[in-house]
């Protein structure tokens, strides 16, 4: 073998890695020395990302979109994964009140929302302004506000293989434009309402410290001095449910393939396309059954790590930032700012207005803290809803930030719909309509889940 500079596939993957490494340590330290880029609250994987599309722009790098795409595709199975497999933590009043799933269909009411609103953006240019425009482009927007750049990746790409020009650069650049609107409106958003005096801002430095015994390891682990390593354990946890993840994927779509050709060209690109969810939901029986095996004492240890599996999912989620973003192409953009624009005003607003809406139902005691975090999350990703969280709650005092995590947990159950209908949209015009219909009538569906009263409530009602 030629271990060479001449042999590109040997050295071409390691110096695209190598240059998200070298942003993501030149962000990191522009946030930390810079009072403009830290106040604007952006995750230094996004500030990585737009370094090195600017770098890409100015022509300084260059770099392998393919490899890019490949990253940015994988790294997001592989941190759902990661976060699935972690053992919850849940107390007795958050399973009473139903919190975690009231958030799962908050967060699913936010992705109908947005394509209600997106599909109804684009519906409408294409039969007034721009009627060369892909109908269906609008349903791009919960790909890029709510699910970020991994999944707006891969819609995008399989919406412009159906014929939507320039449909992959379309979906990361919503998404990039989601982490502004988390950190621009939503810090916007605060500073109104501590005027108003409804909330207090607190005014304390970037949380630091160190990992403790309680935060790194859980009742029953494994012990440190086994003679594999902790991490190593994770990871292949990790990598096993995704390999499985990917046979469970190639049997199905093969099988279907060879049943009707039609049906396997139609289920393919979407299973694929959403490998993530199949992954996560077989990372959550995965983690049932340990613990199942726990109980009947075969197993005496527990082998997931919530901390490392946690750092896991993270590393995974800023490679996946980086690349989506450096991956887009400026070029591909110039026939459709009108419909980007409009679909990016309208996603940060009616996502602000829904979630006003539905939060101060379900987080009536931390109202702020609870919708705050929410929208971060549903126009950016956790990580930016933990951050518009610290300005209020630093020490994570209220069960906002449990919220989001248990609440993804319940989202993908309750997003599994919408699987079916980003397929079903960029079919045909018939099929378009048939699935508008169907986002405005799960919406409602997902307001009912939101309304639900229960004994927790009922209880405190008749004491007062």
């Amino acid at each position: 073998m030629n271990y060479s500079a001449a042999n590109s596939a040997l050295w071409d993957p390691i110096i695209q890695i190598a240059m998200i490494a070298v942003v993501i340590l030149i962000g990191n330290c522009l946030r930390r020395k810079i009072s403009f880029i830290r106040n604007s609250m952006l995750p230094v994987a996004v500030i990585g990302g737009f370094l090195l599309l600017l770098a890409k722009i100015c022509r300084l790098v260059t770099i392998d979109n393919e490899i890019m795409e490949m990253l940015t595709f994988h790294g997001i199975a592989i941190g759902f994964i990661a976060m699935s497999l972690r053992v919850p933590e849940r107390t007795e009043t958050e399973k009473s009140n139903l919190v975690g799933l009231k958030s799962g269909a908050i967060i699913v009411g936010s992705y109908m929302i947005q394509g209600i609103v997106g599909l109804a953006i684009t519906i409408g240019l294409s039969y007034t302004v721009m009627p060369e425009l892909f109908k269906a482009a609008g349903i791009l927007l919960p790909m890029g506000f709510g699910q970020g750049p991994g999944q707006a990746n891969n819609i995008g790409t399989t919406y412009q293989e159906a014929g939507f020009v320039g449909g992959h650069s379309f979906g990361l650049a919503l998404a990039a434009a989601g982490y502004l609107c988390a950190c621009i409106v939503g810090v916007c958003y605060m500073n109104y309402l501590a005027k108003k005096g409804l909330v207090r801002k607190k005014t304390t430095e970037e949380i630091k410290g160190s990992v403790t015994i309680d935060t790194f390891e859980s009742k029953d682990e494994l012990p440190i001095a086994e003679s594999l390593d902790r991490l190593s354990i994770q990871v292949a946890m990790v990598l096993v449910v995704y390999l499985v993840t990917y046979l469970l994927t190639w049997g199905i779509t093969s099988g279907l393939s060879k049943i009707s050709a039609g049906v396997g060209d139609a289920v393919n690109s979407l299973l694929w396309g959403f490998n993530f969810i199949i992954g996560s939901a077989l990372a959550i029986l995965f983690r049932v059954i340990l613990k199942r095996l726990r109980n009947r004492k075969i197993m005496t240890s527990q082998y997931q790590n919530n901390y490392l599996l946690s750092r896991i999912s993270g590393f995974a989620f800023d490679i996946m930032i980086v690349a989506g973003i450096s991956s887009i192409e400026i070029s591909d953009l110039k026939e459709l700012w009108l419909p980007f624009v409009l679909l990016v005003i309208a996603g940060a607003v009616i996502t602000l207005l829904h979630l006003k809406f539905v939060c101060k139902r379900v987080y009536k005691d931390y109202y702020y803290e609870g919708l705050l975090s929410m929208y971060g999350m549903m126009t950016g990703t956790i990580s930016s809803g933990v951050l518009l969280l610290r300005e209020l709650d630093p020490q994570m005092e209220t069960p906002a930030a449990n919220n989001l995590v248990l609440g993804s947990s319940f989202g993908i159950l309750l997003g599994a719909p919408l699987l079916v209908l980003v397929g079903m949209a960029k079919k045909s015009t018939t099929m378009l309509f048939v699935t508008f219909g169907a986002l405005v009538v799960y919406y409602f569906v997902l307001l009912g889940i939101v309304f639900i009263k229960n004994k927790h409530q009922e209880c405190s009602n008749e004491a007062v």
